[in-house]
């Protein structure tokens, strides 16, 4: 029995109750089980009757008799107990316990996705590095953090789509355009240009390809360097993000909303909407009706839009797109765009609390980070793959909560020991692997599976942590905490640790193999499973061997 199949069943039962006249009480879509705090209390425990007394007009106690009464007759459930003030603690039989062994295998990578976000279709948009270098540390965290709550999302029903913002309008792109110029003739780079070796790279880059640029003037060479530079640079960007594990759905061009019209359009948008107000030679938004400190400049005096209005015009492009969520990922030092993002939803006609969700997260550094050899002045993200591998890096960056700033320590990623939390939970995946490959040489397979021989404790709390994975990964795309998932997978690998540790899949010596070794190798391959399952939403790869 699954704990959502026992949730299902609490629902039903109160069903009833509701249908008969006995209760009278609105009640919820689902019924929330969880593991008890103390397990000698049962497997499973609910607070449904607390939650629904008080409403139904009854004393909890007397609800949660009325629950146990009916869950008691329910197959699978060995006992009910009320404790307190009405939790209802509920143990299993064996046999019921252990069917989840088989439910999960039979499911494979379906094993873990939920409905709890069906009907929510979101537009997620995360990293948006300038194109005028490479991404660097400041866009490692998010762009792991990103990835993995769009696989959350998705994992849970919603439907997602994640794009990336290229800044390529303004005047950076023209700075970066002429600092490829400038090298490109041995020239060092101007004032407040790139300096970087990359930009050396590119124009050497550029000028092998197109050989002809070198002997156009500054001024028509720079919108071909421009443009030339911008898609080598986007190119370098997504063979990084490619490298991470990273990717997105969709690549959006701030210059299209230039050269559309789309900021016109959204400025006449805005104005209609009552929001829009002409002042100083200049046109505004008046967002400070809507929590902004200041009201926002759209069009400046000289007539050139302000980034303000590429960002309105780009969240109403999304809102025409039909994304009615708009989810946006930010570092701790973007904290005062939150004020004026959900003042351009609210003057969009949104409601700020449920059409734009602004998740800020705190920074990172790594002991011992080198600055990059081409960019000179900042830590690259590609570096950093190469010195601590894709998979290390992403997954200490995502079992820690987004709000907690964050150190990681390269002389712990690169150990081979429990100390390293990635090596700890890959470790498991691979040892439950081999031990799959053993019990096959040795004519153990999974011909046969008898619920009721999983009776050893170790087994119960394998077998406990991977019921609960479901609700887990449901929680974390709720609360956008892919952490979540990270911290459970390694309480899965503790409890298979254990358990290998105490229960054989094998017989020993020449022994014949009996029903007990096959219904385990179920249990090792559930293990193998949800370990799997919650490292691909991770971004992190389940080895087969160590």
């Amino acid at each position: 029995m699954t704990p959502e199949e026992l949730s299902a069943s609490l629902s039903r039962i109160l069903s009833d109750l509701v249908a008969s006249g006995r209760v009278q009480v609105e009640l919820p879509g689902t019924v929330k089980v969880e593991r008890p705090k103390q397990r000698d209390h049962g497997d499973w425990a609910t607070n449904v009757a607390l939650q629904l007394g008080k409403r139904a007009g009854m004393n909890p106690r007397d609800l949660a008799q009325l629950i146990a009464d009916a869950l008691v007759e329910v197959p699978g459930v060995a006992s009910v107990d009320i404790a307190g003030p009405g939790f209802i603690n509920i143990r299993l039989d064996a046999a019921a316990a252990g069917e989840l062994a088989k439910a999960i295998v039979e499911a494979g990578s379906a094993y873990g996705r939920n409905e709890t976000l069906v009907g929510h279709t979101i537009n997620m948009e995360f990293v948006s590095a300038n194109p005028t270098g490479p991404l660097h540390i400041g866009h490692t965290r998010w762009a792991a953090l990103g990835d993995a709550i769009v696989r959350v999302l998705r994992a849970s029903g919603a439907d997602v789509q994640a794009e990336y913002y290229i800044n390529d309008a303004g005047n950076q792109m023209n700075t970066f355009a002429l600092s490829i110029y400038n090298r490109l003739h041995g020239l060092p780079v101007q004032e407040g240009g790139y300096p970087g070796q990359y930009i050396a790279d590119l124009a050497q880059a550029i000028a092998t390809e197109h050989p002809e640029v070198k002997a156009l003037t500054e001024e028509a060479a720079i919108p071909v360097l421009r443009q030339f530079g911008y898609e080598l640079q986007m190119a370098d960007i997504k063979k990084t993000l490619a490298d991470f594990g990273v990717s997105f759905d969709k690549y959006f061009s701030e210059t299209t909303l230039h050269e559309s019209g789309a900021i016109a359009s959204a400025v006449d948008h805005l104005r209609e909407q009552g929001h829009v107000f002409d002042q100083d030679g200049a046109v505004w938004l008046r967002t400070t009706v809507f929590g902004d400190d200041k009201d926002r400049v759209l069009i400046r005096a000289n007539g050139e839009p302000t980034y303000f209005a590429a960002d309105s015009a780009y969240y109403l492009d999304k809102k025409n797109r039909g994304f009615p969520e708009k989810m946006y990922l930010l570092g701790a030092d973007h904290h005062g765009y939150v004020g004026r993002l959900k003042a351009i939803a609210a003057a969009a006609g949104d409601d700020p609390e449920k059409n734009i969700e602004i998740l800020i997260g705190q920074l990172m550094s790594v002991n011992g980070a080198k600055l990059s050899k081409r960019a000179g002045n900042i830590i690259e993200l590609r570096d950093l793959i190469d010195w601590l591998g894709s998979d290390a890096l992403r997954y200490s960056l995502e079992r820690v909560p987004a709000d907690s700033p964050i150190t990681v320590d390269p002389e712990v990623l690169k150990k081979a020991s429990n100390d390293n939390p990635v090596f700890y939970i890959q470790y498991a995946h691979a040892r439950s692997r081999q031990a799959a490959r053993q019990a096959e040489a040795r004519g153990v397979d999974r011909s046969e599976f008898d619920a009721s021989l999983l009776t050893d404790p170790t087994e119960n709390e394998l077998l406990a942590a991977l019921g609960q994975f479901p609700s887990v990964v449901a929680g974390a795309a709720k609360a956008r905490e892919p952490h979540r998932v990270a911290r459970h997978i390694e309480a899965v690998a503790s409890a298979y640790h254990s358990w290998y540790g105490a229960c054989r899949i094998t017989p020993v010596g020449e022994a014949a193999v009996e029903p007990v070794h096959r219904t385990r190798l179920w249990l090792n391959d559930a293990a193998t499973t949800v370990i799997a399952n919650g490292l691909d939403l991770l971004g992190v790869s389940a080895p087969e061997k160590m």
